[in-house]
């Protein structure tokens, strides 16, 4: 679902914002809106699994080889 709301976003970025075509006219949602609810439910999706959220580092001190 994720990725077909950001090629939608992606999509609509492409697009105009209102048309109007035989006294019909549509508009969408904000391109901010739109990103806010992607944001959203990319940190719902994390959330699933807090394991996910978690970076693997390794620290390896200066001078070792």
């Amino acid at each position: 679902m994720t990725d077909t709301l950001r090629k939608a976003i992606e999509d609509n970025a492409k697009g105009p914002r209102q048309a109007t075509a035989d006294g019909v006219t549509v508009q969408q949602h904000p391109l901010k809106d739109q990103i806010a609810a992607d944001k959203y439910l990319a940190e719902k999706e994390v959330a699933k699994n807090p394991a996910r959220a978690l970076v693997r580092v390794r620290i390896v001190p200066p001078g070792a080889a």
